[in-house]
């Protein structure tokens, strides 16, 4: 039964690979639709024809890496399961340590050395590619150092879960799930709480924005939309890419509006407060706590899935995934794998939310700078930048897509600012 699981998992995968690649290679073009030929929109008209075929290549390799890395993940667990690893950590954490929690500690980070070791080749190639692509600026220890960051961060969190998770587990078998989904509500609170302050200045430096003149002028549009914010923070990232960003992070106190150091260099004064206006309207229609309540309300249900799919895998197949006991430490792959499948498959909703939320501050900040002509260039340079498509294909827009596309959103910023020249010229 182990060897036949084995073997038809890696047929799945491979097949799953092969379609992608066919897809994304093969079935799908990046020509826009004939309406949008020659528009604001159309990458001819601001990318030359080098930056349009590097766009092209850039696009479908990155696409085709992030179908193919989740379900190797996939792949990685049900392997540990199937060879036994999972339950020689847990025997090599018993021997190495006297008390639970070292136990504990030991035996994650086996798994967590291990799956971080077999995942390297595919971070490596995602990285190679940018520095190909010139999209990042990051020097290869650079990258070592925030890829040893990640593995410690996320260890130390997984550790504080796997400890609560199995001790409830232990406590209630059949409300294990319930419990753990109450306790998650103060937990993400308090991550997203620390994260501007404690997470986020172990990758990068971040310091009030040097251009007082520009803070003042972001500062009043904040004032305007009833936001209490006395400073705009900027981050280093040209260090680590060419790309431009801006983003609106944690809650209560701790929010903070950050500008990457790349979009201060490349934007115009008029570009960056719109795209602050963009940002200030997540905080102003409450999107990070809708995305936190959308998340908890996801995990409730992911929670009870996890459990129900835990039992009827072990009763089925827990001699051939070495699984004895749902409640006992080694199944934590298990977990992680039904985990990752849920989170893959509620992507395309949490897109769609998330899209629409993007639209809403799109169309926030045209009412409240009434400059969609900053707005277009703004989108037309985060393009050029990242060699970004501009029409992806519908499977890639679905699962990778948390902004609309940048035709959707250059194309309706072409229409706001012809409908106010109209409306000047009357």
């Amino acid at each position: 039964m182990t060897r036949k699981i084995g073997f038809y998992a890696v047929v799945a995968y491979v097949l799953y690979g092969l379609f992608f690649y066919w897809y994304l290679f093969q079935y799908t073009s990046p020509t826009l639709p004939f309406e949008f030929q020659g528009s604001r929109a159309d990458p001819s008209t601001f990318l030359n024809s080098r930056e349009l075929v590097l766009s092209e290549e850039y696009s479908r390799v990155r696409n085709f890496l992030f179908f193919i890395s989740t379900p190797f993940e996939w792949l990685l667990y049900l392997f540990i399961l199937l060879f036994g690893f999972s339950k020689a950590f847990k025997k090599w954490g018993e021997s190495s340590a006297k008390y639970k929690p070292l136990q504990t500690a030991i035996y994650l980070f086996w798994l967590n050395i291990t799956a971080f070791v077999l995942t390297f080749p595919l971070g490596y190639i995602s990285y190679s590619l940018s520095k190909t692509y010139h999209i990042s600026t990051q020097s290869f220890p650079s990258w070592m150092k925030d890829e040893m960051i990640d593995f410690w961060v996320n260890y130390v969190i997984l550790y504080l879960l796997v400890i609560v998770l199995y001790w409830l587990m232990k406590k209630s078998q059949k409300r294990w799930w319930l419990y753990a989904w109450f306790l998650s509500i103060p937990f993400t609170l308090f991550i997203t709480f620390i994260q501007p302050v404690v997470i986020d200045p172990l990758y990068n430096d971040f310091t009030p924005l040097k251009d007082k003149a520009l803070e003042a002028e972001i500062l009043k549009l904040a004032s305007a939309s009833n936001i209490p914010a006395n400073h705009v923070f900027e981050v280093n990232m040209s260090d680590k890419t060419s790309a431009l960003n801006a983003y609106v992070t944690g809650i209560g106190s701790n929010a903070r509006i950050v500008l990457w150091d790349t979009s201060l260099k490349e934007l115009e004064n008029d570009e960056i407060l719109f795209v602050m206006a963009h940002e200030m309207a997540h905080y102003v229609e409450k999107h990070i706590y809708i995305g936190i309540g959308i998340s908890l309300f996801f995990s409730l249900f992911g929670l009870y899935f996890v459990y129900k799919l835990m039992h009827w895998i072990v009763n089925r197949w827990g001699d051939a995934l070495k699984i004895s006991r749902v409640e006992d430490i080694h199944s934590f792959p298990l977990v992680l794998l039904l985990i990752s499948m849920l989170l893959f498959a509620v992507n395309p909703v949490t897109n769609l939310i998330s899209r629409y939320e993007e639209k809403r501050a799109d169309d926030y900040a045209v009412q409240f700078t009434e400059d969609p002509e900053a707005g277009i260039v703004t989108f037309q340079k985060l393009a050029k930048t990242g060699l970004s498509e501009i029409n992806p294909p519908l499977l890639v827009k679905i699962f990778r897509y948390s902004h609309p596309t940048m035709l959707e959103r250059i194309s309706k910023l072409e229409e706001e600012s012809i409908r106010l020249q109209n409306q000047q010229q009357e």
